[in-house]
């Protein structure tokens, strides 16, 4: 069965030209030219991969794509003229999959949709679900809901709290947390943890009133599955 992609793109000969390509290498294609109809398109749950542009009137790429994360662990490539470092990493933090800058060679956007949707496959064939108290993480999905509720996290507060979740009843210390969630050896100032700690705590254990995750002084954080 082919797959469908949806082109959320103002530029009508852009979202045009993309949707030849596509469909000629046997996608079907769905296009909407403002943020709004391409969210409402997105949550239907129709589409195998979403092409979002970041500059869009009525609802901007970034919130599109910020509330499409609620929900949805569809993969979404973002395809901007904004090129700049922090452009990125914003996109990539609120959840974007890949990043590609215009004006872009079609080539390289079909490799890197057919990559895409390699790894939603990869994912989806090995789901993982872990819990503890009301909350539960879907990782197949990469969606988070207590008591039945979706939380709204940033891809790496969710990569985070998976980590403390597939730890859980252990203590992991600040370099623990920043190598593995980072990615990187971390050997100055762990103060990066704190903050997301607080995130976390301030979308999770403050809003459902729930102590999930307990600090161990000096040390780290453990998650325990206990009231």
């Amino acid at each position: 069965m082919c797959s469908k992609i949806l082109i959320i793109e103002d530029e009508e000969k852009i979202a045009r030209f993309v949707e030849l390509e596509l469909s000629y290498e046997g996608y079907t294609v769905t296009k909407a030219f403002d943020g709004r109809t391409g969210l409402e398109l997105a949550e239907t749950g129709e589409f195998d991969l979403v092409l979002l542009d970041v500059m869009l009137p009525q609802l901007s790429g970034m919130e599109v794509l910020r509330r499409i994360r609620r929900t949805s662990a569809v993969p979404i490539i973002m395809l901007t003229a904004r090129d700049s470092v922090m452009d990125k990493v914003s996109g990539l933090d609120s959840g974007a999959n890949d990043y590609i800058t215009k004006p872009f060679a079609i080539e390289e956007l079909l490799a890197r949709i057919r990559n895409a949707l390699r790894k939603q496959i990869a994912v989806e064939d090995t789901t993982e679900l872990l819990s503890a108290l009301d909350l539960q993480l879907d990782m197949g999905r990469r969606t988070v809901t207590v008591k039945g509720q979706p939380i709204d996290l940033t891809k790496r507060e969710f990569d985070l709290l998976y980590f403390l979740l597939k730890n859980k009843g252990l203590v992991v210390s600040r370099e623990s947390l920043l190598e593995n969630v980072w990615g990187f050896d971390f050997t100055g100032d762990t103060n990066a943890v704190d903050v997301y700690i607080r995130f976390l705590r301030g979308k999770i254990d403050e809003v459902f009133d729930i102590k999930l995750i307990h600090t161990v002084r000096g040390v780290g954080y453990v998650i325990k599955d206990d009231r």
